[in-house]
């Protein structure tokens, strides 16, 4: 993945703040257009939550009336500050407003793209500088989505309680970047959006506090430079996103998350994993030799329900040695061998390997341009990215799970003359990550946009094939782990069908 830093990008215009966090480059972000809903999603605010949000329980203030002293003010403020906008800020304003759940999800995906990089061998465990492997980011896009979500829907029963009109509406003067609009302003989903993901990200990435403080600021002033909101509909915003970060964040203390990475390795005895059961175990072909990764990620608590979940594990893999289990191996040796053009191109468009933003963050770039392409909502978009990131998680529980449970070995330690096209990844075989991520995303994103579903199943088959061509997966590793990952992804679909929303 092309590396920039962000403060000589030219993206269309010049992003005000500092687009870069402790001295290291993170990855360009892209020109959108600015945000017009296709539908306001009136009733967002009665579409059910995730963590049981209750907005009757967040103290929210009443607003002061439209003709107050107070709010009266407010107005007189924006219209100085849109009357006298600088170029920065009405690049920033532009900015933010193709919509702050898009604009956080990057942010999410470029940390995460500056972070997956794996600690040197034997170093003690830096929260500081968390590793953001697959599966830590598939855990990192569903907690960020979900609180932007549930947030959001206390949000919209918020406007529509309150019913404020934007600002524009009662101030001619006011110089508004993008079209007005009927959505009751107060609170901000922006500033609910920015403040919300700001504590779910600092909680994940510590050191980035300074970085992250500083775009929820600029994400709320641009809504004043765009003359969007006034301070007291942020204000409330911040409210909101507090009371939600909250429980969101408890959540995350309390999902197993902690024990995946078992230095003890209790995972041998938990599965009873010994020759017998493996006649030739997965073993790390790491030089100098690491320990597998997150050997009990297969234990972490499942967002959609945890029995349904596990009881779509795959079934067992051929036996290593067997007729069945040679035959596969035979094809990755004849692939290896003699590798397309286009088999490279495939492995390498979808490796998502160190540096990049996992193949999670993959999908959740293709629903971010769906969604965009679409005119979704704020609300409507933090919808579809929580529904897809938590069975993206799901199935990769689940794999994790297989992963150690049969302890396969990758097709290149059997046959050590398969030449692979990426990096052998530091966990056993069956199933494939890409395939159980991508069978999951594909199916919940072909419900949202059933236009585009045969596109989206392709996409994964291929996400799924450039593990076979890149010479570390079996066909079975793809095959189980994609069916695994679309069983999931009907869950999603499921919840989809009962939240309200549709």
């Amino acid at each position: 993945m092309k590396r920039f830093n962000y403060k000589n990008i030219l993206i269309g215009f010049i992003l005000v703040g500092i687009f870069q966090s402790c001295n290291e480059d993170i990855p360009e972000v892209a020109t959108l257009p600015i945000l017009v809903p296709a539908k306001l999603d009136e009733n967002a605010g009665t579409w059910k939550t995730v963590l049981a949000i209750n907005s009757g329980t967040i103290p929210v203030p009443t607003p002061q009336p439209i003709t107050s002293a107070e709010y009266q003010a407010e107005l007189q403020e924006l219209i100085a500050l849109t009357g006298n906008r600088t170029n920065e800020q009405t690049a920033s304003a532009n900015f933010w407003a193709a919509g702050s759940v898009v604009r956080w999800n990057e942010i999410a995906r470029d940390l995460v793209t500056k972070y997956n990089v794996a600690p040197v061998v034997g170093a003690p465990p830096n929260p500081n500088k968390p590793f953001a492997n697959p599966p830590f980011a598939a855990r990192l896009y569903a907690l960020l989505s979900v609180a932007q979500y549930d947030a959001l829907v206390a949000t919209w029963n918020f406007k529509y309680q309150f019913n404020r009109p934007a600002p524009s509406s009662s101030a001619s003067e006011i110089q508004l970047i993008g079209s007005s609009t009927s959505l009751p302003s107060y609170p901000s989903e922006h500033a609910v959006v920015a403040e919300a993901s700001r504590k779910i990200l600092e909680f994940l990435f510590p050191s980035e506090k300074d970085f992250l403080q500083a775009k929820a600021d600029e994400n709320m002033l641009s809504r004043k430079w765009a003359g969007a909101n006034t301070q007291s509909d942020l204000d409330a915003g911040k409210v909101i996103a507090t009371s939600v970060a909250s429980v969101a964040i408890s959540r995350l203390k309390t999902d197993r998350m902690k024990n995946a990475s078992d230095p003890n390795k209790t995972y041998l005895k938990y599965f009873n994993i010994n020759e017998t059961t493996v006649p030739i175990p997965w073993q790390s072909l790491e030089i100098p030799e690491r320990p597998g990764m997150l050997p009990l990620y297969g234990l972490v608590k499942t967002w959609y329900d945890s029995t349904t979940v596990y009881n779509y594990q795959p079934p067992p893999p051929p036996t290593v040695g067997s007729t069945e289990f040679n035959k596969d191996l035979q094809e990755v040796r004849k692939i290896s061998d003699d590798r397309s053009r286009e088999q490279w191109r495939i492995a390498d468009f979808w490796a998502d390997g160190a540096g990049t933003y996992t193949p999670p963050g993959h999908w959740n770039k293709i629903a971010q341009n769906l969604m965009v392409q679409s005119s979704f909502s704020e609300v409507r978009m933090a919808r579809t990215f929580a529904l897809m990131n938590r069975a993206v998680m799901d199935a990769g529980i689940i794999c994790w799970y297989s992963k150690y449970k049969y302890y396969i070995p990758r097709p290149s330690q059997i046959d050590p003359k398969i030449k692979t096209a990426t990096g052998i990844p530091n966990f056993p075989s069956y199933t494939s990550g890409h395939a159980s991520f991508s069978g999951a995303a594909a199916v919940l994103l072909g419900y949202i946009f059933p236009d585009q579903a045969s596109d989206l199943l392709r996409q994964a088959d291929e996400a799924a094939l450039s593990r076979l061509y890149g010479g570390i997966h079996y066909r079975f590793d793809n095959d189980k782990g994609k069916d695994t990952g679309m069983k999931v992804g009907q869950l999603a679909v499921a919840w989809a069908q009962m939240d309200g929303a549709n």
